[in-house]
């Protein structure tokens, strides 16, 4: 089943990804630090987009960490020279697959940096969790990470 959850979310990314080329594409890298694994971003307009991450969560005990958000993009918050770096935050929502699973809401909170001279980004993301299900409480991921973008 979750073999065939990613086949379909990566075939629907590379089929709209050219759709969406003008505005900054599909991008496919890493993210690394809490949780830890694949990351995807899109963008859908100048200023918002959609990211996810299918990603191991090495909290206690190593478990599947599912996550997808939508965040919005200020790009006038920090100035600089080359390139752009915006500052971005949104609303999501995670599953982590474990003994007792965990759905919840994720808050991401963070600065991206975006090349001009290479279709690449580099990000650093601080995320409050208030999970639902199976009870309801809060916890924080951290992570940074590097996508292409095609």
């Amino acid at each position: 089943m979750l073999k065939l959850l990613l086949i379909f979310v990566l075939m629907s990314g590379l089929l709209i990804s050219n759709a969406l080329a003008d505005i900054g594409g599909l991008g496919l890298g890493v993210i690394l630090g809490e949780p830890t694994g694949l990351s995807a971003k899109i963008w859908t307009t100048k200023s918002t987009a959609f990211d996810g991450a299918i990603a191991w969560s090495f909290y206690k005990n190593t478990k599947l960490h599912l996550h997808a958000d939508l965040l919005f993009h200020n790009f006038k918050f920090f100035n600089t020279r080359r390139g752009n770096l915006p500052f971005y935050f949104g609303i999501g929502g995670r599953i982590k697959l474990e003994k007792k699973s965990r759905i919840g809401a994720r808050f991401p909170l963070g600065i991206e940096y975006i090349f001009t001279e290479a279709p690449m980004d580099f990000f650093l993301e601080f995320v409050p969790i208030l999970d639902l299900m199976p009870g309801t409480d809060y916890r924080f991921n951290g992570a940074f990470g590097f996508r292409y973008f095609f």
